[in-house]
């Protein structure tokens, strides 16, 4: 089976392409394949449990994994109290060993 990982690092609030990773993610999470959703960098604004208009609700209705770097977290001032539930913290460490599974496809978005 081929794992999915998609990278978002885009502010969703800013950018209009954002929806590109959601509607994605869930198709390929339907065809029963695994599919993770790491935020970082400004895409860990839409984490937040109070972020109106965010797309990762979508995403964790559909069972897909979301991570959120801890590091961009912080450095936004965001604490793990405040991330929509289904939304785990999560590290570059992790990241990296998603991206060297076997057959995992990255897109970084």
């Amino acid at each position: 089976m081929t794992n999915y990982l998609f990278i978002e690092c885009r502010d969703p609030f800013e950018s209009t392409d954002v929806g590109f990773v959601a509607e994605t993610a869930a198709a390929l999470k339907q065809r029963d394949s695994e599919v993770t959703v790491f935020l970082i960098q400004n895409g860990v604004l839409a984490a937040r449990r109070n972020a109106l208009g965010s797309h990762l609700p979508q995403l964790v209705r559909a069972g897909v994994r979301l991570l959120a770097d801890d590091f961009s977290l912080q450095e936004r001032g965001i604490q793990s109290a405040e991330l929509l539930p289904g939304i785990q913290q999560s590290n570059i460490d992790a990241l990296v060993d998603i991206l060297v599974r076997e057959d995992t496809k990255a897109i970084w978005h």
